[in-house]
């Protein structure tokens, strides 16, 4: 076992987030003697710390500086997503011989599944949740991550791991960054953003270059699946030499490109795909909402086609796939009044997008920290043409409210509990109850997670 080779090494985690805590417990597994480093301050990682004294057997530690001697004594060193790669502690200990790995990186060394990469700038998180939730419908073994909430190393963790079937995992510019030989099986790319982190990259270029260097490393045996809406004009995916599937929410007939590509598209009210043989879905029931939602969904799709997972369990998906947690999260229904958890919502351009989703009445619950410097002022025309009902909550209501006018349908209420259940008093059959607060979860709450996970235990209680 590749893992075995580890044990008991000297291991330095450099980096304490949730990721840090993950390293922590495989490589106590694997009775190693471990050391963490941050370079933040000691009283700034307060939370952490504390959860750090807890751990046995203890371990060493070293904040607000990384000492060159931690680096050289190390056998092993893992730095996590956060860490500058170029750090040059980390250069020194290359230099004296030392294995350094990203945790991205270990896991993948680690893992000996097929790997289901997705990329791109957004939209990650969902596509590989979808593909995952498909290929469970399927009746496959699958783990899903690579993220902050749920780190690739995870995967080392999972008591039934040579039982899995495929490992979906969300790539970053900066994870791809400190990977040499990663060959997935599966790349899905929905879109290149121009946003990037001047921390780790320097210009544009080198971090477009870096994210489409994946693409580079996949032979005819691999599969590329491409965003058609807006990918299709660039001539490194089109001349990707690898099997490659397009998608589009368009229709392949309506843009007259039917006969030279495969993929997915939308057309007559249906998704068609000719991958490995012709299926059709309904999107009438379909349970998520809003556009780039439905790009989403097409992408996995087509990654899903590709994996010849079947049709009825790609229909499942469309059907039941309820989003991800405070994303436009579908919870339930109650006699015919459908309930949506928005809480990432934390702006007020995030969510007017989200409040324009829905074809259905909606009733909105709006609110939280109040930030003086924020003019509500130009977002209250939307906000009035799109919600039947308005219910402000929060630090930020009155201010909100003033913003709203005299408007009929607007409604002030105490408390958060109050305002699940005075939107559900107000509701008829066929509407949809929101929450998209548009501002931090901070006044009441830890953080938007919190917030959303109690909305939706008020909401099951009603």
């Amino acid at each position: 076992m590749e893992m075995e080779r580890f044990k008991g090494k000297k291991v330095l985690i450099v980096g304490i987030g949730k990721t840090g805590f993950s390293l922590i417990n495989f490589f106590n597994k694997l009775e190693c003697e471990i050391r963490v480093t941050d370079i933040k301050p000691i009283f700034d990682l307060n939370k952490s710390v504390k959860k750090l004294k807890k751990i046995e057997p203890p371990l060493e530690m070293t904040f607000g500086e990384h000492k060159d001697e931690d680096f050289l004594e190390a056998d092993v060193i893992v730095y996590s997503a956060a860490v500058n790669p170029n750090l040059p502690q980390l250069e020194l200990a290359r230099k004296n011989g030392k294995e350094v790995y990203s945790d991205f990186a270990l896991a993948y060394k680690l893992c000996k599944k097929p790997v289901i990469a997705v990329c791109g700038s957004f939209g990650r998180t969902t596509i590989a949740a979808m593909i995952g939730f498909t290929l469970k419908v399927d009746g496959k073994n699958v783990f899903v991550g690579g993220t902050s909430e749920m780190p690739f190393i995870e995967y080392c963790l999972l008591p039934n791991m040579n039982e899995i079937d495929y490992v979906v995992v969300e790539v970053s510019a900066i994870q791809m960054k400190s990977l040499q030989d990663f060959h997935p099986k599966l790349v899905v790319f929905p879109n290149i953003g121009e946003n990037f982190s001047k921390a780790n990259f320097a210009s544009v270029s080198e971090y477009i270059e870096t994210k489409l260097s994946i693409i580079k490393k996949l032979s005819p045996e691999d599969t590329l699946v491409a965003n058609y809406d807006s990918l299709a004009n660039n001539a490194f995916f089109r001349n990707a030499n690898c099997q490659l599937y397009w998608y589009s929410r368009r229709s392949y007939v309506t843009l007259g490109v039917m006969n030279e590509i495969q993929g997915t598209h939308f057309h007559d009210r249906r998704i068609h795909s000719n991958i490995n043989y012709h299926s059709e879905f309904k999107v009438s029931k379909m349970r998520i909402v809003g556009q780039n939602n439905r790009e989403n969904l097409m992408a996995a799709v087509t990654a899903c086609k590709a994996l010849d997972v079947s049709d009825d369990a790609i229909q499942t998906c469309i059907e039941k796939f309820p989003g991800i947690p405070n994303r436009m999260e579908f919870i339930m229904e109650k006699n015919g009044v459908s309930f949506y958890n928005d809480s990432k919502a934390e702006t007020m351009p995030e969510m007017l997008a989200s409040l324009k989703s829905f074809k259905e009445p909606v009733i909105l619950i709006a609110g939280g920290k109040d930030n003086e410097d924020l003019n509500f002022d130009p977002f209250a025309k939307d906000m009035i043409g799109n919600a039947r009902v308005l219910v402000l909550v929060g630090e930020c209501k009155e201010r909100l409210n003033r913003a709203l006018g005299d408007h009929n349908q607007t409604y002030i209420v105490g408390s958060f509990e109050e305002s699940v259940l005075f939107a559900y008093q107000k509701s008829r059959t066929g509407d949809v109850i929101l929450l998209s607060p548009g501002n931090p979860a901070s006044d009441f709450f830890r953080d938007y997670e919190e917030r959303g996970n109690y909305f939706k235990k008020l909401v099951y209680q009603l």
